[in-house]
């Protein structure tokens, strides 16, 4: 019989989740000042579209028993790819500074992307769990594995990208390796990755001028390596507490995509360096004990899902993170529950649901 949703997950989520909108409200103030139109275009999307739908599918899929995915799996991992493709139809696609990410829906712009990283977490959950110990042979473990990787590696390397692509190799690498796959498998899967990231970076310059960035910022320090040196000068002006919420310097005509990719340094600016190890210490409340549901969970499809799950949202976090400061080259990867993108966060808050659901089964310990 099904149980209440673990709080604790709750408490964690909703703390993350608050810390965001202010952080993401206080840095949306630097494209206030400059286009107040646009201003109220961002706040609406973010809010309605990412806050209010969330929210709403939140609520819905933490009633709906997650076992009915693992019954759809295949169609939502059908649809997720066939909403991803949509991309490069002309007259649907949308094409933004050189990528092919986003598809209009009347007149609403909608990101696949977000829909297609649930699908296959969900579809993954639901192949391992029903293969189970066959999971270790090279007919239903490796295989399907490299042709999962191989379809969705050659969608997201033509938008392209790669930041996601990445993302998502890392999610199911860790439920095939938690699932029960050989290790012999896991560290072939890592050659091949490897081989095929340097092969990618000959074919792709701008990965290897990222990478020349990451390692000489000063070089370009007006073309490439202006958001990196914005974003390292915004985390400093923080120092130890911060300039204090909405004191940002930066966010006004400095740092590029503030609300975006680059708010976390707006966060080290005005919370400081204290207010900046709260946000990663929020992020391991949640992956901590959203990963103690996952061991809780009934059953491994359950267990599988959450993993899923809770590694996505927390991998796309923390490499937001370390490129803002410099740790590793720059990424597209947003900060969820902070950055804006309200398809992003819609889905977050959905997967969100979706754990909230599998927890009230969780086989509870003394």
């Amino acid at each position: 019989m099904p149980k209440k949703i673990d709080k604790t997950f709750l408490l964690s989520f909703l703390l993350l989740l608050i810390t965001g909108l202010i952080v993401f409200v206080s840095a949306s103030m630097g494209i206030y000042a400059r286009d107040t139109a646009k201003f109220t275009s961002i706040i609406f999307s973010q809010m309605f579209f990412g806050l209010f739908l969330g929210l709403v599918a939140c609520f819905i899929m933490s009633k709906i028993n997650y076992r009915y995915l693992k019954r759809f799996s295949f169609y939502i991992f059908i649809l997720s790819v066939f909403m991803t493709l949509l991309v490069f139809v002309p007259g649907i696609g949308v094409s933004h500074g050189g990528a092919s990410r986003w598809i209009y829906i009347g007149t609403l712009s909608f990101q696949p992307l977000e829909f297609l990283k649930i699908g296959f977490i969900i579809y993954f959950a639901a192949w391992i769990s029903g293969v189970k110990d066959q999971i270790k042979t090279f007919r239903y473990g490796l295989l399907p594995f490299i042709i999962l990787m191989s379809i969705l590696g050659g969608i997201l390397l033509k938008q392209p990208d790669t930041d996601s692509f990445i993302i998502i190799f890392a999610t199911g690498l860790a439920m095939y390796l938690i699932g029960g796959a050989k290790w012999r498998h896991i560290f072939l899967i890592i050659m091949m990755g490897i081989v095929c990231l340097v092969s990618l970076f000959m074919m792709r310059p701008y990965l290897i001028n990222r990478l020349s960035t990451f390692l000489d910022p000063s070089a370009n320090s007006l073309t490439s390596g202006y958001q990196i040196q914005q974003s390292l000068i915004a985390v400093g002006s923080g120092q130890v507490f911060g300039r204090g919420l909405g004191q940002s310097v930066q966010k006004f005509k400095f740092l590029p995509e503030s609300v975006g990719d680059a708010i976390f340094p707006i966060a080290a600016e005005e919370f400081g360096f204290i207010g900046s190890i709260i946000i990663i210490l929020l992020f391991i409340f949640f992956a901590s004990r959203g990963l103690k549901i996952a061991g809780r969970a009934p059953d491994q499809f359950g267990g599988l899902l959450v993993l899923g799950i809770v590694i996505l949202i927390t991998i796309q976090s923390f490499i937001n993170i370390a490129s803002m400061i410099g740790v590793i080259p720059l990424s597209g990867s947003p900060l969820i529950f902070f950055s804006q993108g309200g398809t992003a966060l819609m889905f977050a808050l959905l997967e969100i649901g979706i754990i909230l659901n599998i927890s009230k089964y969780q086989k509870l310990t003394k």
